[in-house]
């Protein structure tokens, strides 16, 4: 039969401990994020089992939906708890209903690291996992680009955007969110050593690194090719996309995500910044686009949030869009950089993955990334014996700066490198 079948092994749960323990607790919220789903309960069970020492045991539940079921068990001594929704697609499509209910329950047990699976069954299935396909994003309401992809290997809603992985034999398994391209196995190198090294190689000597988004790992992968790199701390608001990526994206990362070195943080990264007391020598904005729900994260507001916690020489450094196809967005977004820091430099190149000559900025009070020389460059990457680097390297570094006309226009009236009176 057609349908929909999605679990969830969620770790670390944050919520208050008595939705683990207490079976009439834990079954209102079931009944009432069913109902808000959309979905119809006709019957349930459940059972509380005893604890181990002086704790209180676990519960495990089913509700009986006229779609199908949804089964719960906690496991409290391990802030632990699965998920199991299924859902009949015969005469209807609650395929969205389904995703409703499971995220919205993972919202209320809050964890800290969530792993979500979904199966499609029937005939419904076939669409989902075969193609060719040709996927399409737009670079702007007149222009669109896209690639072909054989397989879509995982399609879900999270409880806060659609991810999607592809895989396809030009750009191996391709990140999706809400219908963007955001990484690829095969191009990836482009993206993530063009916003980590022209910064990290300025700096003399790099120990600290804040990244907000990032949950893929390919920029962490790249900072820790920099020996003197103490601490990573990554901030990403969706623990799914950081589940996908540790298990299904390991070429990008290689393992970074699980480094000793890097903590991982699922939560709000404007909250985490506003609320932060430590210093950093660089922060990478490795967000998703400023029309998308990380925008609060691109204003100028924020921006001198990010300056408060620099430390001496650090700075910040950020994707802007493509100028040519985003003009008063990067014009935008390097007016409130200008305000806000005294040197903005902004360079570019072309990315596959996104179509287009893509833009970028780093920002500082102190750290102008074209001060080392080319040849400075090279020493220090030899120093520091950063090898297996695809698009980077010394004479790379003076290139990326080097802007097309129509590029620097668009941080007029004030020069790119300006610093404030």
């Amino acid at each position: 039969m057609e349908g929909l079948h999605l679990t969830a092994d969620l770790h670390d749960c944050r919520c208050h401990p008595a939705l683990l323990t207490d079976g009439e607790r834990l079954a209102d919220l079931c009944r009432s994020t069913t109902a808000a789903a959309g979905l119809t309960a006709v019957a349930e069970r459940w059972h509380a089992f005893p604890g181990l020492g002086d704790g209180p045991g676990g519960v495990t539940g089913m509700l009986l939906l006229a779609e199908s079921h949804l089964a719960v068990h906690t496991w409290p001594e391990r802030g632990a708890v699965t998920l199991d929704v299924y859902v009949c697609n015969v005469t209807d499509d609650n395929s969205g209903k389904a995703r409703d209910l499971i995220g919205g329950l993972q919202q209320a047990f809050r964890p800290g690291r969530a792993q979500r699976q979904q199966l499609q069954r029937g005939a419904a299935a076939a669409p989902d996992v075969r193609g060719p396909d040709l996927v399409l994003e737009a670079l702007d309401p007149h222009s669109v680009y896209g690639f072909r992809f054989e397989r879509r290997l995982l399609s879900l809603r999270t409880p806060y955007q659609q991810l999607e992985l592809l895989e396809s034999a030009q750009l191996g398994r391709t990140l999706r969110l809400d219908g963007r391209f955001m990484t690829s196995e095969r191009d990836e190198f482009f993206y993530h050593e063009a916003l980590v090294h022209p910064a990290a190689l300025a700096h003399p000597f790099p120990e600290r690194a804040l990244i907000l988004g990032g949950g893929d790992g390919g920029a962490a992968e790249e900072l820790l090719k920099h020996p003197s790199i103490r601490r990573v701390t990554i901030v990403d608001l969706d623990p799914d996309v950081v589940d996908v990526a540790r298990h299904e994206l390991a070429s990008i990362h290689r393992g970074a995500l699980d480094d000793p070195r890097v903590q991982v943080l699922c939560e709000d990264g404007g909250a985490f910044v506003r609320g932060c007391d430590a210093l950093f020598d660089l922060v990478l904005l490795d967000l998703t686009d400023p029309e998308t729900p990380a925008g609060s994260l691109y204003t100028r507001e924020f921006m001198g949030n990010l300056r408060r916690v620099l430390a001496p020489g650090g700075a910040i450094v950020l994707h802007l869009g493509a100028p040519f196809f985003e003009p008063g967005q990067v014009r935008a977004l390097l007016a409130d950089l200008q305000h806000t820091f005294g040197i903005v430099a902004p360079y570019g190149l072309h990315v596959p993955l996104y179509g287009a000559y893509w833009g970028f900025a780093v920002a500082s009070d102190d750290l102008d990334p074209l001060s080392p020389s080319v040849a400075e460059v090279r020493t220090r990457l030899e120093r520091r014996a950063i090898g297996d680097l695809r698009y980077y390297n010394a004479p790379v570094h003076e290139a990326l700066f080097a802007l097309p006309n129509f590029y620097r226009e668009l941080a007029e009236p004030r020069s790119p490198f300006q610093h404030k009176e």
